[in-house]
């Protein structure tokens, strides 16, 4: 064949009209999400060129002046009218940006702020030849207990990477509840997944025990993720899309123009149904709830506390919005099928949590057992299958993550020579040695507990009432006899801390410096406020409670 002939084949193969047209993408509407990516791309650059010993200040600015940034434009977003009138599907079809989106993405960047204030902490331990030490190892890639890390930590270096991969893992997080098809959820699975899984093991002390809680939650995140993508392919040979609105049509038997090539597997239940159930066990699985919750007590546990706090805030909120997501908007057609095993689910999970976190001894994992609990409290709210149902779950994820923080805040102030004293027997008579830190947290105890005047009541008590509202009366009576049970180990510390003679030996609680206080005292404000006047919050999470088609 002459050049010529292939020549004229190419040209008339390809019509010159369908040329591929450039995506529009609505940068305003994505501008929190893109404002911290910036900014993790920054503490990269600075980790490059910026020398060592301002590398901590400059990290600590750009983290919090972006977070503060991308906040401020979350609430322009909703002052616009994005969250309500203006909602609707931005960047191709990508992402939506309604009022459920832009007020999980503003817990999750506030959850992120006080992170950093935890994270930049460094007065809690003694100085180290003469440099202030943080929680984090000196070298991370050193072994624990070689010489090159006694060298490191020596020269008073820092592992000030941190602040990048937590923002990279703030900007997954922002995607995941407002994605609008399979693929980018997938994606910010991944983005927000893999920094958690560094980020658990660079403890500075006890660094084994960091590590172990690294290797385990990313060979089981790495199982779920594979559950996901696995149920993702499913659901798309199911309905020859990706797009949540495509899938939902096809789930109500509403799609029109169906492509022929894809018409002989479209509409196939078995497809459907072993598909959604795989998404949804990689979206339990990040949320904690069991049996999909076994790695939760074990990375609690090991991974550094600041770390340990914002993961269990920050996660539990992207990834149930992802869950409310894909229950209301891709399988509400569906919901016969799944409300009887989200009941189980939420049953398992809440006396689970509950019952085995009385046998705890140590302060990490009894937070982490009781963790799992309230994801089973969040999926009672899930089950209402109402516009209650998700302003509840919103409102109760708001209230937890500021908790959370400021109670695993509180964890790392309590020190003996080896680092945080997390066994319960040290801290007893911690009331009579230091008032205020016991009174503190004595507070976040009893708004886990879901006692009246503390966010947990309200909270709680909106979940129950919309379940319900909604049909679940058995659930409700469930979940009231576990935070009964969860109440019992809650006021246990409680009693331990006031009511127990201090021992000569126990340990000593550190005076820590303006950001660690700022992050417990936000904590302890938000749990009152939302305890003692909840309504305005209750309103904005019911007006934030629609999501877009």
């Amino acid at each position: 064949m002459s050049a010529a002939a292939v020549h004229s084949l190419w040209t008339t193969a390809v019509d010159p009209i369908d040329k591929i047209g450039a995506p529009k993408i609505e940068y305003g509407q994505l501008s929190p999400t893109l404002i911290v990516v910036g900014a993790a791309v920054i503490g990269v650059l600075i980790e490059a060129f910026v020398p060592r010993k301002s590398r901590y200040y400059a990290q600590v600015f750009v983290a919090v002046v972006a977070l503060a940034a991308a906040f401020a434009a979350v609430v322009a977003l909703a002052a616009g009218g994005y969250g309500t009138t203006k909602a609707h599907i931005a960047a191709m079809g990508a992402i939506a940006v309604d009022g459920p989106a832009l007020f999980l993405q503003g817990t999750i960047l506030l959850a992120g702020l006080l992170g950093v204030f935890t994270f930049a902490e460094r007065r809690l331990d003694p100085e180290a030849h003469g440099n202030r030490v943080d929680s984090f190892a000196a070298q991370a890639a050193s072994v624990p207990g070689s010489d090159s890390e006694k060298a490191a930590v020596k020269a008073g270096f820092t592992t000030t990477e941190v602040f990048p991969l937590l923002l990279f893992a703030i900007a997954g997080m922002l995607v995941f509840p407002s994605a609008n098809d399979l693929l980018t959820l997938f994606v910010a699975l991944e983005v927000f997944s893999l920094p958690l899984y560094l980020l658990c093991a660079v403890a500075r002390r006890k660094r084994l025990m960091s590590q172990e809680a690294a290797v385990k939650y990313f060979l089981l995140g790495a199982f779920a993720s594979a559950f996901t993508l696995f149920g993702i392919a499913l659901l798309y040979g199911y309905a020859g899309s990706v797009s949540y609105a495509t899938i939902a049509q096809v789930v109500d038997g509403t799609v029109q123009n169906v492509d022929p090539a894809l018409a002989g597997t479209m509409g196939n239940d078995a497809l459907l149904l072993i598909g959604a159930a795989m998404l949804a066990m990689g979206l339990l699985f990040k949320v904690g709830a069991v049996p999909f919750h076994m790695w939760t007590p074990d990375v609690y546990q090991g991974a550094p506390t600041p770390v340990t706090g914002f993961m269990a805030a920050a996660t539990k909120v992207a990834a149930f919005g992802a869950l409310l997501r894909l229950l209301y908007v891709v399988l509400p057609g569906l919901r016969w099928d799944w409300r009887p095993v989200m009941w189980a689910v939420a049953i398992v999970t809440m006396l689970g949590g509950a019952i085995v976190a009385i046998t705890q001894t140590d302060i990490k994992r009894l937070l982490a057992y009781s963790s799992i609990a309230h994801a089973g409290f969040i999926l009672a709210g899930v089950i209402a299958t109402s516009p209650d149902g998700v302003s509840s779950v919103l409102f109760y994820l708001g209230a937890y993550s500021f908790v959370t923080i400021g109670a695993f805040a509180v964890v790392t102030l309590v020190r003996d020579a080896g680092g945080e004293a997390t066994h319960l027997s040290k801290w007893a008579g911690l009331g009579r040695r230091s008032p205020l830190v016991a009174a503190v947290f004595a507070v976040f105890l009893l708004a886990f507990a879901g006692i009246p005047l503390t966010s947990g009541f309200a909270g709680k008590f909106a979940v129950f009432k919309a379940a319900a509202e909604g049909g679940a009366s058995a659930l409700v009576v469930v979940g009231v006899i576990s935070s009964a049970i969860a109440a019992f180990f809650y006021i246990r510390v409680i009693v331990l801390m006031f009511f127990s003679e201090p021992r000569s030996e126990g340990p000593t609680v550190a005076v820590p410096s303006p950001l660690t206080m700022t992050a417990i005292g936000v904590g302890v404000a938000v749990t009152l406020v939302l305890g003692v006047a909840p309504q305005y919050f209750l309103d904005l999470a019911s007006q934030a409670g629609v999501f877009v088609r």
